[in-house]
């Protein structure tokens, strides 16, 4: 709370400050900063960052594509993990059901398989 109470007072300060500068001081404020970005020292250093970006911008994209291609393939390999545990352990059981029970049509589907001809799954 007292943090908030700081806050609001500061931005209020910065109000009434910024309001007494006046239009005046913000446009001098704005030429120096507008001079100041086209100055030869600054812009040689934009171009240099730049063609920086440029030389390095493959390499990212490369590095990124991979990073996500192998979180892609943890997350696929722990859904199919776990499905794929579900359905081994269902063949199991329903394979040794169906040595021991002659009848088939008492057995549940396993999860994942295609719905009965009739459409009675809901």
């Amino acid at each position: 709370m007292k943090g908030k109470i700081l806050f609001l007072a500061g931005l209020g300060v910065g109000y009434v400050l910024g309001t007494r500068a006046g239009r005046e001081r913000y446009e001098q404020i704005k030429a120096a900063a507008s001079s100041l970005w086209n100055a030869p020292v600054v812009q040689r250093q934009v171009d240099t960052v730049q063609d920086f970006v440029k030389d390095k911008a493959p390499e990212v994209v490369e590095f990124v594509a991979d990073g996500a291609k192998k979180v892609a393939a943890q997350v696929a390999g722990r859904e199919a993990g776990s499905s794929a545990s579900k359905r081994s352990s269902s063949s199991r059981s329903g394979s040794s059901s169906t040595r021991s029970s002659s009848s088939s049509s008492t057995k549940k589907p396993a999860s994942g398989s295609k719905k009965s001809a009739s459409g009675s799954n809901s």
